[in-house]
């Protein structure tokens, strides 16, 4: 009695190299898709609607995994595989395919939340705690149908995490604190990234980023003001952007007693006027007043409003207001008075 070897059916083989093949094709097609995706979103990144770089992105980072799924997924099936081993491969396709959806749909409502954020504040940084929470939340589903896909039960995972997120929140209370200050500073929309700003403690410059944990706020100087978010909330300050960014600012001067009041009104009209429309950062459209509100000791003082397109503005817009009003009171002959006082002294005599 002879025993003969098996001999492999031709057709397994032919069946091997068409499932490769398929994954071949695949991975290539999916590298393809992936560099014109690519191209077109430097394309979009040209253009001012943010929406179609964020479209082009996601669709860029779902080409290569999803087509390569769907290839080796046809693989599989041509390849007769055990039914054990065929469903291990479709549930680990399926795993990679849900958690590559999943990092992607991530990045994409990160995107949006920092589009949405720009648009309604017109600066150039974004807050950063609605994108991260934005980014958890949706990782964090993708992880739970990950999880359901590959037979884990979710029941018991959520029971235990609503257990131990109680005992989380009692340790953290003062970073949930922050956290939730934060969420509550931006969604009153009081304070936006890019508004100037001033507290109560003296601290005052242009809010950077409002994250998780703090706020941080630009000095003019360029330092860094970091104020924890449960401290900022409570704070007592002055937004210089709100309701609009365009402010009053008062300049007081004062004339001798002997000045005609009413050339120095005018001549100090004419000068703001000059400002105003000639200096950058003053409010052209801007009709200056001059107040007449004290007889002072050496002479008349007054108030002359000027009006800048935001805080910073001030200083460049006074510093001229200043200079020319100097030269053109010279011109005039009008009296910028210095204080003086008279001495009687004892013999009767004055001294000045």
């Amino acid at each position: 009695m002879t025993l003969e070897a098996p001999v492999a059916d031709p057709t397994d083989w032919e069946r091997l190299a068409v499932a490769a093949a398929v994954a071949v094709a695949a991975v290539v097609i999916g590298l393809g898709l992936r560099m014109v995706l690519g191209w077109l979103t430097r394309r979009a990144g040209r253009t001012r609607w943010a929406w179609d770089d964020l479209l082009f992105t996601l669709l860029r980072d779902l080409a290569l995994v999803s087509v390569s799924v769907l290839g080796f997924w046809v693989s599989v099936s041509v390849v007769h595989l055990r039914p054990g081993s065929r469903h291990d491969a479709d549930r680990l396709l399926v795993a990679v395919l849900i958690l590559t959806v999943s990092i992607a749909v991530a990045r994409f409502a990160a995107g949006a939340v920092s589009s949405i954020v720009l648009a309604r504040a017109g600066v150039a940084q974004s807050a950063t705690i609605f994108v991260n929470i934005v980014r958890v939340v949706v990782v964090g589903i993708g992880l739970l149908v990950l999880l359901q896909s590959l037979g884990v039960s979710i029941t018991p995972l959520l029971t235990a995490l609503g257990v131990g997120g109680l005992a989380v929140a009692l340790a953290l209370q003062d970073t949930l604190a922050n956290l939730f200050a934060g969420v509550h500073i931006l969604a009153s929309r009081k304070v936006q990234p890019g508004d100037y700003v001033r507290l109560d403690s003296d601290q005052e410059g242009y809010i950077v980023d409002i994250n998780w944990r703090n706020t941080t706020i630009r000095q003019l100087a360029g330092n860094l003001v970091i104020v924890p978010n449960a401290r900022f909330a409570d704070a007592i300050l002055t937004n210089y952007h709100r309701p609009a960014q365009d402010l009053s600012v008062t300049v007081q001067v004062g004339v001798g007693y002997g000045s005609d009041l009413e050339q120095v009104e005018k001549v100090t009209v004419d000068v703001a006027q000059e400002v105003m429309a000639g200096v950058d950062g003053g409010v052209d459209d801007h009709v200056p007043s001059v107040r007449f509100h004290t007889f002072a000791e050496s002479g008349i003082n007054f108030s002359v409003t000027l009006r800048t397109r935001e805080f910073t503005d001030q200083y460049v817009v006074v510093h001229e207001f200043i200079k020319r009003l100097h030269r053109r009171y010279q011109l005039e002959e009008i009296e910028i008075p210095f204080p003086t006082r008279t001495l009687v002294m004892s013999g009767g005599s004055t001294d000045s």
